[in-house]
């Protein structure tokens, strides 16, 4: 999977926003918030290919967390994106 082209992630007043730019993401009615976890993997991914394992390992390499916790919070916060429509 992969983040749609489009979607921005901003710092505005000290919280991570997603909103979409173009005509295709457009819905000035919705900001996604993220966190500083869930923004490091947006920005770790927001320009390639990746599966929920590639976030858990990424999450695994820079936080002391387990495998299995890292991959079940992946798997969470890729179903908050696919719900956003964040994802293709």
């Amino acid at each position: 999977m992969k983040i749609k082209e489009g979607f921005i992630l901003r710092k505005i007043c000290g919280e991570y926003v997603v909103s979409g730019e173009g005509t295709a993401n457009v819905n000035f009615s919705k900001l996604i918030s993220l966190n500083a976890t869930a923004a490091f993997l947006f920005e770790q991914f927001k320009d390639r290919e990746f599966v929920a394992e590639d976030l858990a390992k990424a999450l695994v390499g820079n936080y002391e967390v387990s495998l299995e916790t890292a991959l079940a919070d992946s798997e969470k916060l890729l179903a908050k994106w696919r719900e956003a429509g964040m994802l293709e």
